[in-house]
């Protein structure tokens, strides 16, 4: 189970605004949570937080990383008139965005505005059948001047959806920013279990800067080549398929509260992979399995080929709803994939090959 602390520092994580290249505040949080447990806490250029727990001293170093960024929107323009232009920062459908708050990060404080489209009366016929793009709306923060406006923020500020974390029955959690710092949350969580009962193995825990716009490979490849790991598990989330109209023989059977899903394909490692589910077996967690036939589309996929190669795993946490303000996870595979992950950092030794031989 998940103790009330970690609870707590997981709302304060998740609530914490932190659009990709702007995950300061949060990174912040995560590297206090961090010193109350782990040694060599630090952060680097990039963005990214690490913490370390030491073994013995006689393994390899294994990597932990789930990315602390979310998507968000950065500021373009500011009229005469102070209403706020903006465009995406990462992955977002527009639809989600219509008539939502907006938190901006100010240089002064943050910045509170809603987002403006013209009302459905005024709409001709053709128009309310259009979706709607970014290009369409503006945010309206309650200036009537752009010299008014400019006072509080400017081109290039980044901001979020403002809403906050929901506890709902059946131990389910929503937020806006599960995608992913659930997995940056995770993966400090593992830390956590494993530095209270560490095996030979060095391991480092990295919260990640950029996945969400990591076209090159974000800060998981800086951390996979700095820390000079020989094992990587990245942490992310994936797409639920219990909740309607979501096809299963496309996607595979991956429910909230069904357990972590590992991660089977070209860009993850058969060695890790194996020992990942041969740990789940041994400890009763029940797990989903996810075939990727190409790349992930997560950490994994720039961690596997840094310095020369890294065993690396993708551990994922079944998640409802993705890119939106009410994203759905569950606590229990929060735990479950921590215990996991620990439990596999701790089998790990001097002898163990990860080559697939």
């Amino acid at each position: 189970m998940l103790s009330d602390s970690s609870l707590a520092f997981l709302k304060r994580l998740l609530d914490t605004p932190g659009p990709s290249g702007f995950e300061g505040a949060p990174a912040r949080v995560w590297r206090a949570e961090a010193a109350t447990f782990a040694a060599d806490i630090r952060a680097d250029v990039v963005g990214n937080s690490l913490a370390t727990a030491e073994g013995d001293g006689t393994g390899p170093t294994i990597l932990l990383a789930g990315h602390i960024d979310e998507i968000g929107i950065i500021i373009t323009h500011i009229d005469d008139k102070g209403y706020v232009y903006v465009e995406p920062i990462g992955g977002w459908d527009p639809q989600v965005l219509v008539a939502q708050r907006i938190r901006f990060l100010g240089r002064h404080g943050d910045v509170v505005g809603v987002i403006g489209k013209k009302p459905i009366h005024l709409m001709k016929p053709d128009e309310r059948e259009k979706a709607s793009k970014i290009t369409d709306l503006w945010v309206d923060i309650g200036v009537t001047t752009k010299a008014e406006a400019l006072e509080l923020l400017e081109v290039g500020d980044a901001g979020v959806i403002d809403s906050r974390t929901l506890d709902l029955p059946n131990n389910r959690l929503v937020s806006r920013s599960i995608d992913n710092r659930i997995g940056a949350f995770v993966v400090l969580e593992a830390l956590r279990r494993y530095a209270a009962r560490p095996g030979a193995a060095r391991v480092v825990a990295a919260a990640t800067a950029q996945e969400e716009i990591g076209y090159s490979g974000g800060g998981a490849r800086v951390a996979a080549q700095g820390v000079e790991a020989s094992m990587a598990i990245a942490v992310d989330v994936t797409f639920a398929t219990d909740h309607p109209g979501m096809k299963k023989e496309e996607l595979g059977e991956h429910s909230v509260g069904g357990g972590p899903v590992l991660t089977r394909g070209s860009v993850t490692s058969p060695v890790v992979y194996r020992l990942l589910a041969d740990t789940a077996q041994a400890l009763s967690i029940p797990y989903s399995i996810h075939a990727a036939g190409r790349f992930t589309s997560t950490d994994a996929d720039a961690m596997q080929l840094a310095r020369t190669g890294v065993a690396t795993a993708l551990v994922s946490i079944p998640n409802r709803y993705m890119h939106s303000p009410n994203e759905m996870v569950s606590l229990d595979d929060l735990d479950r994939a921590a215990e996991l992950i620990a439990e596999t950092c701790r089998r790990v030794t001097a002898s163990t090959d990860f080559t697939a031989r």
